[in-house]
């Protein structure tokens, strides 16, 4: 082999162990804080929800411009013709002006009230963006579960149809023999054909939860990381149960952005009442006029200067101001029946949620258990079709229960997990170490 070639085929192998490698990496498993730093980077509600909440953040500035001077300078440039005037050199002028003024609030109740009532609108801007983020994490959670799930699902329904097909291949050769009847080739090749349409069923709905989560993280999914075996589910005891239901119609997330919104209801009341209070400004002006005159009678040049207060009590609008008054003080009612509501619907959340964590926990313990009968009474229907006590339905149907018993149980340790995380986020005490707490029960 000449140089030239033995380059050539050095670059070459370099080239695939690189492939090699890369394709290594791609193929490694995502836990959930991967799939949770995905989505952060690309959910597009969760980034809408930060430019909601930076827009909410400008409320405060803009409301605390009102109290500071404002200074505008202004100019004109007037050039007139008078064709009827007597005189024949007389033909036209022209003037300008140019005036400075500054205008520093004094007394405006209403500035006060618009600052108070936007301190609590950025609050509110915070409160839903941290909304957002919890509500990310719970869709995270979620969706990383139900592929699991699918997942799971999908593999048990193929298991069932290898070993329903395999059941069906013993069956056609007993009947070939005649040691069956034809009842049994039967029942054998039906099962085998619904098993058939479960694994396209379950396959489908494999890839329509991945495509949620891809929507999450906007890209293809990679390879899950799956739950343990021996992991457990068991996120919170009893005591921390009651008290995060306790909590909840306190401490949830949507509570404080009620609580949030009926302040800034009852502020806009105090700012509507505001309307009809005098106003004290500070005024400070300096000007310049200039005429020049194109006949006879040339130009003039003016220069003025001005200081002082402007008061001005408004006295009657129509009614206006009561009735923009009464319309906030309608608004403010309404946000504290939502408040009432929220708190409501908060406590049966939690409730709802601890009950799925201690209905999960029992079905899981009962599934365990159930799980192991099944395995039993499979490897003892099996034997009993060696020595002719059982037949090949008999063993079908074991088989069939095994399948569903594991099925079953991953989905309830998955349901389990999420009614946790569901829990938490109901008493508003989500975070996202939780969903990272949970990549310790996870394995590539």
């Amino acid at each position: 082999m000449t140089p030239v070639r033995r380059r050539a085929c050095g670059a070459a192998l370099r080239g695939l162990v690189l492939l090699g490698a890369a394709a290594l990496a791609d193929a490694q498993a995502a836990r959930l804080g991967e799939v949770l730093d995905m989505a952060r980077a690309s959910d597009a509600p969760y980034a809408a929800a930060r430019a909601a909440a930076q827009g909410g953040r400008e409320r405060l500035p803009q409301a605390r411009a009102a109290i500071r001077p404002s200074i505008n300078l202004s100019y004109s440039l007037r050039r007139n013709r008078d064709g009827s005037s007597a005189f024949d050199d007389t033909l036209g002028y022209e003037a300008s002006s140019a005036a400075l003024t500054v205008v520093q609030p004094v007394f405006r109740l209403l500035n006060k009230a618009s600052i108070e009532q936007a301190e609590w609108q950025v609050q509110l801007a915070e409160q839903q963006l941290a909304f957002a983020e919890q509500d990310l994490l719970l869709r995270v959670a979620r969706g990383y579960f139900d592929v699991l799930q699918a997942q799971d699902e999908l593999a048990a329904a193929t298991a069932q149809k290898d070993a329903l097909a395999q059941q069906l291949a013993q069956a056609r050769r007993s009947l070939e023999v005649g040691t069956v009847p034809v009842t049994d080739f039967n029942e054998a090749q039906t099962r085998h054909d619904l098993a058939r349409a479960q694994e396209i069923a379950t396959r489908n709905e494999l890839e329509s939860k991945r495509r949620v989560l891809e929507r999450i993280i906007a890209r293809p999914l990679p390879p899950l990381a799956q739950l343990l075996p021996e992991a457990g589910v068991t996120l919170l005891d009893a005591e921390a149960q009651d008290a995060l239901v306790e909590a909840a119609p306190r401490d949830a997330l949507p509570v404080a952005i009620g609580r949030l919104a009926v302040d800034v209801a009852t502020a806009e009341i105090a700012r509507r009442e505001a309307g009809q209070h005098p106003t004290l400004d500070l005024f400070f002006t300096v000007g310049i006029n200039r005429n020049t005159n194109y006949g006879r009678f040339g130009g003039t040049d003016t220069r003025q200067a001005s200081i002082g207060l402007d008061l001005n009590f408004p006295v009657y609008q129509g009614g206006a101001v009561s009735s923009r008054t009464r319309e906030a003080i309608a608004d403010r009612l309404r946000a504290e029946e939502e408040l009432l509501n929220v708190q409501r619907q908060a406590r049966l959340d939690a409730q709802q949620a601890q009950l799925g964590v201690q209905s999960g926990r029992a079905l899981t313990e009962a599934l365990t258990q159930a799980l192991r009968s099944a395995e039993t009474q499979l490897r003892s229907t099996q034997r009993g079709l060696q020595v002719g006590v059982r037949t090949r339905v008999d063993v079908l149907n074991a088989e069939q229960q095994l399948f569903a018993t594991r099925r079953d149980l991953a989905a309830a340790r998955y349901r389990t997990l999420v009614a946790a995380l569901q829990l938490k986020a109901a008493a508003g005490a989500l975070r996202e170490t939780d969903l990272r707490a949970l990549d310790a029960l996870l394995q590539d």
